[in-house]
């Protein structure tokens, strides 16, 4: 099932997507892409993530639901086999890790908090007890 309507706007790869296949821009109707996601699918995927981009995209220039709750959209992504969700993205090449850096202990229950930032522990409480926090140094030898 095609659209039976013309795409006149632009659709380019945008490097900055991270967490998304793509996305449809309201005020000058273009689409975006993620490259890195497109490089990790199949072909089946990729039109899948279009066709969703697309329901976007036909229904918010006809007037028509374009959001992911409408029923219109959910109707169009079925009637034309879009996906709903896109695949999670891996990280490729970044060395994106998440661990903790840094650890607080609550004085007064002993709960813990691992953390990836600092924190100002004059400032923030636990937030079992609401004793107060004490930081306990870094992990991983960091």
């Amino acid at each position: 099932m095609t659209f039976r309507r013309p795409f006149r706007h632009q659709a380019i790869f945008n490097g900055r997507l991270k967490t998304t296949g793509g996305r449809y821009h309201l005020t000058d109707h273009h689409l975006d892409f993620n490259p890195t996601l497109f490089a990790q699918v199949d072909a089946d995927t990729i039109a899948g993530i279009i066709k969703h981009e697309l329901c976007h995209y036909h229904l918010h220039l006809s007037g028509q639901g374009y959001r992911h709750q409408d029923a219109a959209f959910k109707q169009l992504l079925k009637k034309t086999g879009g996906l709903r969700y896109a695949p999670r993205v891996e990280a490729v090449g970044k060395g994106h890790t998440l661990d903790y850096r840094w650890l607080y202990r609550c004085q007064t229950c002993g709960q813990e908090y691992p953390r990836k930032r600092r924190l100002n522990t004059q400032r923030y409480r636990c937030s079992r007890c609401r004793g107060n926090l004490t930081f306990c140094g870094a992990l991983d030898g960091k």
